[in-house]
């Protein structure tokens, strides 16, 4: 097998240590030299410095937790860094240790076998970790929440019957009346806004209950929780907006795809970027973020055609923004969602019309073109004219004429 690098090395990284293999070609003969090295700063950079002598040009260590990143750091603008998925390049059973597995890295990497992994740069990653510590945020407000919900039908006060959001204004404001010891339901419903849909009487009735001083700790404790993860939330949006601010006109292009807000626009640049070279195609972009069927055949039968594994915290996103863009009227991703919907049922459905959108994503920005709607009539348009060239040409091989204008209006 060609080898395309004649000096490289692998890295086995863990929390404590690196073993790093160099593999040298001399005179037609492999030679390799391993060695083990901290992870401390000072010892990563001896680590660099023992590559440097051992003239390597190329380095590839696996992705393994986070422990991999001050090792890229320290590396990165010496060599040229290739990041490895660990499920990609496992060895054979039977062969498991730490200099075996760099060892092997370092084989894999010379023949050129190794797809290296997507690692954007600074900026990027900046903005990467502030908008995934963001749906972090937000994931615990909702767990809150919900323990809020449990702790009311531990009262029996059915809140959530009468009231859609119990955290928006009319809830909270009867929720704080709770925890400051107020439990007539009349002055409770005194409370509410105008807007609800339930009567005073369902309301009365649903605001009866058992409060003890318990359930009101349990309210304030997680109350206060909320507020203060919608401080840190707010405070996380304006720094993405302070970081983000070198690609405010990306974002500002990727927002009038329907579905798309503002914040799932800084998630999808944090992502995957805004140069769309590394992923050449749209298919290799989809296939990034998980939104196509893995391919799993043998014997000429498909075993499984479910969703591959991919990017977590883009294919989430962009679901999220496939249920958006599905309820939008008049629009060719509403028409698209209806259209499969009635074959493949909703799921399905919307996973394609996300698919789609990142599909327009990456010609946006590869382009940096502005979104321009197929219009809800596209497919009707492409059955139209595709039924009218099929029976033309069947026509023609019937022996006759045809030539086709379009009905006059009436």
């Amino acid at each position: 097998m060609e080898v395309l690098y004649a000096c490289c090395a692998g890295l086995d990284v863990h929390k404590s240590s690196v073993v790093a293999c160099a593999r040298k070609v001399v005179q037609g003969r492999v030679q390799r030299e391993v060695r083990t090295f901290g992870t401390t700063t000072s010892q990563l950079l001896a680590l660099s410095d023992w590559l440097t002598e051992q003239g390597c040009t190329h380095v590839a260590m696996e992705a393994t937790g986070v422990y991999w990143k001050p090792v890229w750091h320290i590396l990165e603008g010496s060599f040229e860094l290739v990041l490895a998925n660990a499920q990609h390049i496992r060895n054979v059973p039977g062969r498991k240790s730490d200099v075996n597995d760099a060892a092997w890295i370092a084989d894999l990497l010379a023949h050129g076998l190794i797809r290296g992994s997507f690692v954007p740069e600074g900026p990027i990653q900046q903005l990467r970790d502030l908008t995934r510590t963001r749906k972090q945020l937000v994931r615990e407000t909702a767990q809150h929440v919900n323990r809020i919900h449990k702790t009311l039908e531990d009262t029996n006060l059915k809140l959530g019957s009468v009231i859609s959001d119990v955290m928006g204004k009319s809830g909270r404001s009867i929720l704080d009346a709770l925890v400051a010891g107020e439990t007539d339901p009349g002055r409770l419903a005194d409370l509410t806004q105008n807007r609800l849909r339930a009567s005073r009487e369902e309301l009365l009735e649903a605001l009866r209950g058992r409060v003890t001083d318990h359930h009101r700790f349990l309210l304030k404790l997680h109350l206060e929780q909320v507020d203060a993860l919608q401080r840190a939330i707010a405070g996380l949006d304006a720094r993405i907006e302070e970081v983000g601010r070198p690609f405010d006109e990306h974002v500002d292009r990727l927002i009038t795809l329907p579905g798309m807000s503002r914040t799932a626009a800084w998630v999808v640049v944090g992502e995957i970027g805004v140069d769309m070279t590394r992923f050449q195609r749209p298919e290799r972009l989809v296939s990034f973020a998980g939104l196509c069927p893995r391919m799993d055949e043998s014997a000429g039968k498909k075993r499984s055609t479910r969703l591959r594994q991919g990017a977590e915290w883009l294919k989430t996103t962009l679901v999220s923004c496939g249920w958006a863009a599905a309820r939008s009227k008049n629009t060719y991703y509403r028409a698209q969602f209806l259209r499969l919907k009635a074959r493949r049922g909703p799921t399905k459905a919307v996973v394609a019309v996300s698919a789609s959108l990142l599909t327009a994503v990456f010609f946006m920005l590869r382009d940096g073109t502005t979104f321009r709607d197929l219009g809800a009539n596209y497919f009707d348009r492409c059955q139209r004219e595709h039924a009218a060239k099929r029976l033309t040409r069947r026509l023609a091989e019937l022996g006759y004429k045809v030539n086709i204008e379009p009905a006059a209006a009436a």
